[in-house]
C-alpha cells in the first residue's frame, strides 16, 4: 500500500509518500492550489490519502474521493496526536507521522461530510457570527449613552421599532452634531445596526428555506421547545446518525460529554470536555434553559437531577442539554417523531432486599441483625 500524507498549509503543503511494505519515505513540497493538488494525485496514485482536518481538507478531500482513493481526515486535537517533549517539529515531520500512524490504524479520525452539508454547517455559523456582530453594535450603544448619562431599558424592549425611533432622534449626522460628537457616533452605530439587522434576516431567511426543504429538521421540530435554529444545527453536526453508535459518543460530537479519570480504585467524573462543536453546545444550553418553561421532560429531568441544590443548577442544565441531544440523535436516526420518554419504575422494597442480600452473600458477609 502506498500512502500519501498531506501537511496543507496556507501557501504550501508538505506531502510525505510512504509504502508500507518497504518503509520506503519520499517527500515533496506543492503549491497549495487545486492544480497543483490535482496533478499529484493523478502523478503519485497512491492508495490512501491522509490529512489534517482543517477549512483546506474539504475540498483536498473531495478531489481524492473523486478518483475513487481512500480518504483519512484526521483529528489532531485528540491527547494521542499531540507533541510533547519533541526536539524538532517541522512540516514533513508531521506528514510521516501522519502515514505512519495510518498505516499502523492508529489515527484518530474525524468525519467528513459531503459538499453541500460543509457550506450548510458554514452557512449555520455565518449566521451566528452576523448575530455575535448587531449584539457587539448594541453592546456599543449602551455604551455611547452611559457615557452621557443615559440609560437604555433591559432586554429587547430598546430593539423594538419605537426604541430605535427614539435613538435616531437623539443622534445627528457627522455634519450636524457640532461638539457632541457622541450623536455622531450613535447615528454611525444605528446606522451598523440597520445593515447587520438585514443581513441576519437574508441569512436567517436561507436557513429557513433549507430547513423546510430537509425532512429530518421538520422531525426534530415536532419536539417541543426545539426551533429552527437548533434543529437544523442537529442535523448538519450529526450528518448521518448512524455513525454513531450510542449516546456517550452524541455527547462527544458537542463536547457535553464529562472527562474521565482513573487511577487504581480511584474513578472520578470531571467538567465536560468541550472539545465538541462550541456553537451546537450553546444552542443546546439555550435551549435547554427555555425548555424548562414549555417542556414537562425537560423540567422533570432538570428537577431530578439539581434536586434543590443551588451548586447543581449549571450541572443539572448540562445534563439536560446533553440528553435533549441523544434524544433528538435517536429521533434523527429511527425517524420517529418526539414522544415523551417513560420515567424508569421504581423498584419495590421487597426485589431491593433481595439484591442486597445477593451482594452480601457474594462478598461474603453476613446479614446485618434486624
Amino acid at each position: 500500500m502506498k500512502i500519501m500524507a498531506l501537511d496543507l498549509g496556507k501557501n504550501k503543503t508538505a506531502v510525505c509518500e510512504f509504502t508500507v511494505a518497504s518503509s520506503d519515505v519520499r517527500h515533496v513540497s506543492v503549491k497549495t492550489r487545486r492544480a497543483e493538488i490535482e496533478g499529484l494525485l493523478d502523478r503519485l496514485r497512491p492508495d490512501r490519502v491522509v490529512m489534517e482536518v482543517g477549512p483546506i481538507a474539504g475540498w483536498v478531500s473531495d478531489l481524492a474521493r473523486e478518483r475513487g482513493l481512500d480518504v483519512e481526515v484526521a483529528n489532531p486535537s485528540t491527547e494521542g496526536w499531540r507533541w510533547r517533549n519533541v526536539k524538532k517539529k517541522t512540516d514533513r515531520l508531521d506528514a510521516l507521522k501522519l502515514a505512519r500512524l495510518s498505516a499502523m490504524g492508529q489515527l484518530p479520525q474525524v468525519h467528513m461530510p459531503s459538499p453541500a452539508v460543509r457550506q450548510w454547517r458554514s452557512l449555520i455559523g455565518y449566521r451566528d457570527h452576523l448575530v455575535g456582530r448587531r449584539s457587539a453594535i448594541k453592546h456599543r450603544i449602551r455604551d455611547i449613552l452611559l457615557r452621557q448619562g443615559l440609560t437604555l431599558p433591559g432586554g429587547k424592549k430598546a430593539w423594538t421599532q419605537k426604541g430605535l425611533a427614539a435613538l435616531s432622534a437623539v443622534s445627528a449626522d457627522w455634519a450636524d452634531c457640532g461638539e457632541e460628537l457622541w450623536r455622531g457616533e450613535l447615528f454611525t452605530e444605528l446606522k451598523a445596526l440597520g445593515q447587520a439587522m438585514e443581513l441576519v434576516a437574508e441569512v436567517q431567511e436561507k436557513l429557513d428555506a433549507l430547513g423546510e426543504a430537509d425532512e429530518r429538521v421538520k422531525l426534530l421540530r415536532t419536539m417541543d421547545g426545539v426551533g429552527p435554529r437548533l434543529a437544523e444545527a442537529v442535523v448538519a453536526t450529526l450528518d448521518d446518525p448512524h455513525r454513531f453508535g450510542n449516546g456517550r459518543q452524541v455527547g462527544s460530537i458537542a463536547g457535553l460529554a464529562p472527562r474521565g479519570y482513573q487511577s487504581g480504585q480511584s474513578q472520578r467524573m470531571g467538567r465536560i470536555s468541550k472539545a465538541g462543536s462550541g456553537l451546537l453546545r450553546k444552542l443546546l444550553i439555550q435551549v435547554s434553559w427555555l425548555g424548562l418553561r414549555n417542556n414537562a421532560w425537560m423540567r422533570e429531568t432538570y428537577q431530578r437531577i439539581h434536586r434543590g441544590i443551588k451548586t447543581r443548577k449549571k450541572i443539572a442544565i448540562v445534563a439536560v442539554a446533553r440528553r435533549l441531544l441523544v434524544v433528538l440523535w435517536a429521533m434523527m436516526r429511527d425517524g420517529q417523531r418526539w414522544r415523551r420518554p417513560q420515567p424508569p419504575a421504581a423498584s419495590s422494597e421487597p426485589e431491593q432486599r433481595r439484591g442486597l442480600q445477593a451482594v452480601r452473600e457474594f462478598l461474603g458477609c453476613q446479614a446485618a441483625p434486624r
